[in-house]
């Protein structure tokens, strides 16, 4: 088995290929289950609608390299994406917004198959704070601060009504959160040194419409 090189850990890695890296360890994991043994680069970027130079560029990353004439071993190649991606290891978070959004991610059993582990969730409605979703217990936003600290929480999740977002996002940097999900439909503004990925649901949304709309007009 190759080794899996730990040039990786220092080696900065473009945006767009960890954006790949899932899709890329979804389908592995598909042929793990299926049993297959080796596959190519080629193959792989034939059921994925990429080009093969970017697949192997991409899979580097990883510290893994195929074999002449037989490709990437399927296994190996499982355990060193899981280990790239962090999957093999559990990230507890803080969500903020227990509504229908943030109750819909709580249960989402995807997150634990990728090491994201939501513990508690946080609001200000008096009618959600007490309750559990899921098993995670919900409580008032108050009480985020000490918790993070006890629990040495970095990741938030902020999944509130966009008035809200931004003066949750400050408490939260506030309280030593390093990163934060957001899926406010609004930018928000932190510190440098503080990580924010967004993920605004109505953009995506648009861009389908719009494309549909343009197919029907084709």
């Amino acid at each position: 088995m190759n080794a899996i090189s730990t040039d990786r850990i220092v080696q900065p890695v473009p945006e767009p290929t960890v954006r790949r890296m899932p899709s890329y360890l979804n389908l592995l994991r598909e042929m793990l289950r299926r049993e297959e043994q080796f596959v190519s680069a080629p193959a792989i970027a034939k059921l994925l609608h990429l080009d093969p130079t970017q697949v192997v560029k991409d899979l580097s990353y990883t510290g893994i390299s195929g074999k002449p004439r037989v490709g990437y071993m399927v296994s190996e190649l499982v355990l060193a994406l899981e280990d790239f991606l962090g999957y093999n290891r559990t990230h507890e978070a803080f969500l903020v917004g227990a509504g229908y959004l943030g109750s819909a991610l709580i249960q989402y059993q995807g997150f634990r198959e990728s090491g994201l582990k939501i513990v508690a969730a946080f609001d200000i409605d008096k009618r959600k704070v007490g309750s559990e979703i899921a098993g995670v217990p919900v409580f008032h936003l108050e009480k985020f601060r000490d918790l993070a600290s006890r629990l040495h929480i970095s990741i938030g999740i902020l999944t509130t009504p966009a008035p809200a977002a931004q003066s949750v996002a400050d408490l939260m940097v506030g309280w030593g959160i390093k990163a934060i999900w957001n899926f406010a439909p609004v930018p928000l503004i932190v510190p440098e040194h503080v990580i924010v990925q967004d993920t605004h649901i109505y953009a995506n949304l648009a861009v389908i419409l719009n494309k549909l709309k343009q197919a029907k007009a084709v």
